[in-house]
């Protein structure tokens, strides 16, 4: 049998069994005619329909009132709708969303809409879907963003907590010292071993409070404090140079001055900064090479760099270095910080519109160099 044949003997009408379902309405909205796929799918006859119902009738309450604020004016004005999603009531109540196109006529003085509908199952439920997607995204923006917000407040107030705290140990660190000297006059030799052992361990204390009130200031969006001068650059490295080869007695510190001209710079974040890289280079270096201070002036910029031998840092850490709370690989615990040092050395870099630098390789060593403006 051929597909000609087998069509004529099907012998299908294409009004009536059309895969959509269609149907002429007046212009008021009665039913004119309806094919079997139309009555099929709401479950009415074509006689219940013909000359009793209107279009409107079968839709929902918000199809009707959609019917007669968009539908209508629409046909009306631009003689055609396509692709409008409404809900048909099947004769048993139940609700068929259906994608409807309809197209107006006139001749003479009557207006028919010829109206052809499909049924959208498929589609209502990945629309609805959609939108609970977009619904739960919405929520998860909205919850993440107050979480962020939440733990911003947090860390904020950990931060000042940090800071006030460290304020207020100050005064007491202060008077321990103090102490410590005035018991100095009268000790033993035994008891001189002892406050300088105190008087360490005060030292310590100091530079960490520095470090953690600077770090609060910092991160507060303050920045450092500095208050820049026009200085020596070699005579003040010399000079903290010297103060440190005390502090490391036993260690071999050396100065290596390069260059001459004017800088300028804050006299005391530089103390700090060179006491970080060289407490640095004195944890992680080989203890038995020397650690090199290298002060250095060009024509546009100034530059101090801290270098000892030893094991390369890893690649992958050298990115992180100057990140608070960010230590090396290796070192003494004992003498590790709680890994602030060169996190204050970056932030006076950029208090004066410097950087911070390093480099790292086992032939070379390491080298951590701060580079300012002229």
């Amino acid at each position: 049998m051929t597909d000609a044949s087998a069509l004529a003997g099907l012998d299908p009408d294409p009004f009536e069994d059309a895969p959509c379902g269609l149907a002429r309405t007046s212009g008021t909205g009665i039913f004119l005619a309806v094919n079997r796929t139309w009555c099929g799918w709401l479950g009415y006859s074509a006689h219940e329909l013909i000359g009793k119902l209107r279009l409107q009738d079968l839709l929902t309450m918000g199809g009707r009132i959609f019917h007669q604020t968009h539908w209508a004016p629409l046909l009306q004005m631009q003689g055609s709708v396509s692709e409008v999603k409404l809900e048909l009531v099947h004769r048993d109540g139940a609700a068929i969303p259906m994608v409807l196109n309809a197209k107006r006529h006139t001749r003479g003085s009557v207006t028919i809409h010829d109206i052809a509908a499909f049924v959208a199952r498929d589609r209502d439920a990945y629309e609805r879907e959609l939108v609970r997607s977009r619904e739960n995204l919405r929520a998860a923006v909205v919850e993440s963003t107050r979480l962020q917000a939440e733990a911003k407040a947090h860390a904020q107030d950990a931060e000042l907590m940090i800071g006030i705290v460290s304020h207020d140990l100050r005064n007491p660190i202060a008077s321990i010292t103090m102490a410590a000297t005035l018991l100095e006059r009268d000790a033993t030799a035994a008891q001189l071993r002892t406050l300088e052992r105190v008087k360490r361990a005060t030292d310590r204390t100091s530079a960490l409070i520095t470090d953690l009130l600077d770090f609060t200031q910092s991160r507060l969006g303050a920045g450092l404090a500095i208050t820049v001068e026009p200085i020596d650059l070699h005579a003040a490295v010399g000079a903290i140079v010297d103060d440190l080869m005390l502090a490391y007695a036993g260690r071999a510190l050396r100065h290596v001055r390069k260059g001459e001209g004017p800088c300028q710079m804050d006299k005391d974040r530089l103390a700090q900064l060179v006491g970080n890289l060289v407490s640095n280079a004195m944890t992680y270096g080989t203890p038995d090479t020397p650690v090199t201070v290298t002060s250095t002036i060009g024509a546009d910029s100034f530059s101090v760099a801290v270098h000892n031998a030893g094991a390369a840092i890893p690649q992958e850490k050298l990115a992180d270095l100057f990140e608070p709370l960010s230590r090396g690989h290796q070192g003494n615990n004992r003498s590790r910080s709680v890994g602030l040092g060169l996190f204050i050395v970056r932030e006076i870099a950029k208090a004066h519109r410097g950087a911070a630098t390093v480099s790292s390789s086992p032939e070379a060593g390491t080298t951590f160099t701060v580079t300012f403006p002229a």
